[in-house]
């Protein structure tokens, strides 16, 4: 079976997207789509699409295809998709998925009724170490489910240039967001914890605009957020964003009954914590020899994954197209469930709500 893809939104993603479209076997990019139609044909002349366009209508109607991948504005991603769904396309929509809880949910509905597969582009789920981590989950390495969870996700704008501009710019699209510029990052943060949490739980939020932040003169965006969380179960999570934290980490604890994994998405690494205790001054040394060693061999696989040229910066999103793919080709799950898209837009939600109580009220 041959697929046939295409890309309605020709940004910044796109150029990522289209690249892994042409890279994948038996998949094409058969047409391109933007308001702008330049960016429509832009993309579509470097990428070898035949087509492109400047209406979506257009686009499902003449080119007919299998998968369309969303990359514009969140905004707009409950209507193109919906549009997608109803016209017989699969989607793989960026995050965020949508802008709130209810749009998803209806999203998955009109997915389920015509029977079309839907996911979203929380690709660090699918990065080398996270993958491995979640195999180390599944033979039974926790010891059992997960105790707590704790997620550290930087966004470094430590950069001042950068920040003055982007604070400036109040027209682009992520100042529209109900959640700003936290809802436009932490869903890959927010999924990490989904993934292993009850739907069940309680929640609570505190968010604030760093110092940093003030002294630029901005006085509303939030770029500091703490988060805690209890399931039914109980399971615990915190999450940590911030703009200022060093070192700029992006970092996933998982804690179980007898065993720890500690996941590095910035230096791709996974370390194992051992819950075993050793005896007296024994507990100084062995863990840290332990230790030393699996960093070494991260080293190596890391060096040796360079020089085969496979150490590319998205291969998360590599990995999760090729995923979802195959799971159209076979009729398979897709390969986020649709009951975590739904705990990470439910999440997102609670956490918008209580730190911008003003937009959601």
């Amino acid at each position: 079976m041959s697929i046939k893809a295409s890309i309605v939104g020709c940004g910044k993603m796109a150029e990522v997207h289209a690249a892994i479209i042409n890279y994948l076997p038996h998949t094409e990019l058969i047409a391109t789509c933007d308001s702008e139609v330049l960016m429509a044909r832009q993309l579509a002349e470097r990428y070898g699409a035949k087509n492109y366009y400047d209406n979506v209508d257009r686009l499902l109607a003449d080119a007919k295809p299998d998968v369309v991948h969303i990359t514009t504005p969140p905004q707009s991603h409950y209507f193109i998709g919906k549009m997608c769904l109803e016209s017989g396309s699969h989607i793989f929509v960026e995050k965020p998925f949508t802008v709130n809880y209810q749009e998803t949910r209806e999203l998955i509905d009109i997915a389920k009724n015509k029977k079309k597969k839907i996911t979203v582009g929380t690709d660090e789920q699918f990065s080398i170490v996270a993958t491995k981590a979640r195999d180390l989950i599944k033979d039974g390495w926790l010891g059992g489910r997960p105790v707590h969870l704790d997620v550290f996700y930087c966004y470094d704008m430590s950069d001042e240039r950068y920040t003055k501009s982007f604070l400036k710019n109040k027209s682009h699209w992520v100042w529209k967001l109900p959640g700003q510029m936290i809802q436009n990052i932490i869903p890959h943060a927010v999924m990490k914890i989904a993934e292993y949490i009850d739907d069940s739980f309680d929640l609570i939020a505190i968010g604030f605009t760093s110092n940093y932040f003030l002294k630029l003169g901005e006085k509303h965006l939030i770029d500091e957020l703490r988060v805690m969380m209890i399931d039914k179960n109980q399971v615990t999570a915190f999450l940590s964003f911030s703009t200022q934290m060093k070192p700029a980490m992006i970092q996933f604890r998982i804690l179980g009954p007898q065993n720890g994994i500690v996941i590095d998405e910035v230096q791709q690494s996974i370390i194992k914590l051992h819950g075993r205790k050793y005896k007296s001054y024994l507990e100084r040394f062995v863990p840290l020899y332990k230790y030393s060693k699996q960093y070494k061999k991260n080293f190596y696989k890391n060096l040796g994954l360079f020089i085969k040229r496979e150490f590319h910066m998205k291969r998360g999103l590599y990995n999760l197209i090729e995923s979802f793919y195959k799971s159209i080709e076979n009729d398979e799950a897709p390969p986020i469930s649709y009951e975590d898209i739904l705990k990470c837009s439910k999440i997102t939600d609670m956490i918008i709500k209580q730190i911008y109580k003003e937009t959601l009220s």
